[in-house]
Parts: C-alpha cells; sequence; structure tokens
C-alpha cells in the first residue's frame, strides 16, 4: 500500500493524528529530502524508519524501486518536504505507476499553501485554479500570465522571494487596480496575508525586506470586466430568443430588465447599440 501523507507547511502542529499514525506505521518513508524528514520524525518521536529518497531528479528510477518495494508487501508512505505530495512536488509518475499495476494508493489529507493563501486572503474561492509555479522566461511568462488575468476565476500561483516583485510587477502593467494577495511564512510566527490593489501590493513588497528562504503564495483575483461582458452578452441572447418567439421588443425588455433587477433604459441602450 503506498500511503500520499501530507506534512506541516511550517507549524508543526498541523499534522493530522492520521498522518502520524500511518507514518509510524509505514515501513518504509520515501521523502523528498530525508534530512527534512528526520526532524520531522524526531519531534514527534517516530525512531527507527527507514527512509529513501525520492525528489524531482531522481523521480523515475527512485518509482521503479518502490514499486518493486510496494509489489513486495512493502507498507510505503511518501511525503514532500512541506504539504502535500504532487502538489507543486514530485509523487505523480509514482502515483501513475502503481495505478497501472493495480497498487491501492491512499490520500492522507493535511496543510495545503495554496488553499490556505486563498481561505485567508478574502478574495472569492467559489472558482479557482492552481497554477503552481509560472514559466521563468519572460515571454513565456507574461504569455501565461495575461490569460490568467484574462480569465473569470480566482488564481492561485506559487513563487520564490526573489521572483515575487517581477510577477507582480507584470500584473501592475497589465491592471494596476486589480485585487491581489500575497501570503508568506504560512503557518509560522510571522505569517503575513495582505489583500490589496497591484500597484499597493508592490509599493508593499518595495518597501518591506523579503527573505530568500520559503515562497509566497499569490492570489489574482477574477477578471470581473470579462464577467460582465459575459453577462451582457447572456441578458442579450435572451432578449434576441423572446423576440424571435415573437413578443414585441419592447416588451421583452421589460421581461428581462424586470427579471434580472436591471435598469430598463440601459438594457435598451445596450440592445440598439447591438442591434440598431
Amino acid at each position: 500500500m503506498l500511503y500520499l501523507v501530507s506534512t506541516p507547511i511550517g507549524n508543526l502542529d498541523d499534522i493530522s493524528i492520521r498522518a502520524l499514525k500511518v507514518l509510524e506505521e509505514s515501513d518504509i518513508i520515501a521523502c523528498e529530502d530525508t534530512r527534512n524528514t528526520k526532524k520531522l520524525l524526531n519531534h514527534f518521536n517516530i525512531k527507527n524508519k527507514k527512509l529513501i529518497s525520492y525528489h524531482e531528479h531522481n523521480e523515475e528510477v527512485a518509482s521503479d524501486r518502490i514499486l518493486g518495494l510496494l509489489k513486495d508487501g512493502a507498507s510505503i508512505s511518501l511525503v514532500s518536504d512541506a504539504g502535500m505530495p504532487c502538489v507543486s512536488d514530485p509523487g505523480y509518475i509514482l502515483i501513475k505507476k502503481c495505478k497501472e499495476n493495480l497498487v491501492d494508493v491512499v490520500a492522507i489529507p493535511g496543510a495545503n499553501a495554496g488553499l490556505t493563501a486563498l481561505i485567508a486572503s478574502g478574495i472569492e474561492s467559489y472558482n479557482y485554479v492552481f497554477h503552481g509555479f509560472l514559466p521563468r522566461k519572460s515571454g513565456d511568462l507574461k504569455k501565461k500570465l495575461t490569460s490568467i488575468l484574462n480569465e473569470g476565476y480566482t488564481a492561485i500561483i506559487y513563487e520564490s522571494p526573489h521572483r515575487i516583485k517581477n510577477l507582480v510587477e507584470h500584473i501592475v502593467d497589465f491592471e494596476e487596480d486589480r485585487i491581489i494577495s500575497v501570503a508568506r511564512e504560512l503557518t509560522k510566527i510571522y505569517e503575513q496575508v495582505v489583500t490589496d490593489k497591484a500597484i499597493n501590493i508592490l509599493n508593499f513588497l518595495n518597501s518591506n525586506t523579503i527573505k530568500e528562504k520559503g515562497e509566497f503564495v499569490l492570489i489574482i483575483s477574477p477578471n470581473k470586466k470579462n464577467e460582465e461582458k459575459v453577462e451582457i452578452e447572456n441578458l442579450l441572447f435572451e432578449i434576441e430568443k423572446l423576440v424571435e418567439s415573437g413578443i414585441k421588443v419592447s416588451e421583452a425588455l421589460k421581461i428581462v430588465s424586470k427579471k434580472y433587477g436591471v435598469n430598463k433604459r440601459e438594457v435598451y441602450k445596450l440592445y440598439h447599440e447591438k442591434y440598431t
């Protein structure tokens, strides 16, 4: 059995009782960095565990080795340095191989930096997309970020301390009033989550010392302009359908404006701008 065990992203108290039990009972623990995992195990007095290395540079080879051990009946836990395996961390290759070989995989939920930052940001969380780290090359970054900024959903992005200012600068160039949030040191003593207009976040980053260690989580609010455009198109489409069914334009405008609580004069103006 392969267990995907979520570990704390900062505060060690955030590990679950179930996660500790699974780690204690596992024959082997596959870890992104054995040194970090040893600190975690020592903190919770979990002793004499066989640790094997599993990281982005040996993922293919290590996956085959772990799969062989699983087939031999070993119980193995996979952990990353912090948070959930596979979420901007190694794990996908191993899990895919396990699924292909009918080896059971069980996920042990826990802390996640992206979702922690999202719910603390005050930015709407009904529809969101996790992007992880964006491309490093300037051209690819601008292209990807422009696509994200044009979408009508909340975006979750990870970024390193020495690149966060550059990322926010690109957002400011696109729309300086866009509401965004930056989070750092999550669950730790100096946790900070700041939500404001992009231009104000850039000023905040420029006026504060940024440590080279750790990562930022950036939350970008949806493109409301696109949402408004879609709403208008839907409204006009509904009027058009009513007119096609034989209802007079004036009556269709009245029906739709009342249905959606929109000013009739505004609806009339939008309709005639499009159809006359």
